[in-house]
């Protein structure tokens, strides 16, 4: 499994880490700790963009 720093999650998706961290907060995108750095998987990235591509075609 490949596992993503925000910065990276922010390149690939084209948007701020901020934003990373607003749907971390809002649990849209899942992630985890390892000590203080946040870590998302790259198949919750897909996921992610898997459901917005959905919800989009809805």
């Amino acid at each position: 499994m490949t596992v993503l720093n925000v910065d990276q999650v922010a390149d690939r998706l084209g948007i701020s880490r901020w934003k990373v961290y607003d749907l971390i907060r809002s649990r849209e995108l899942p992630s985890f700790k390892v000590g203080r750095c946040r870590r998302i998987s790259e198949s919750a990235v897909h996921d992610y963009i898997s459901l917005r591509t959905e919800r989009e075609a809805a």
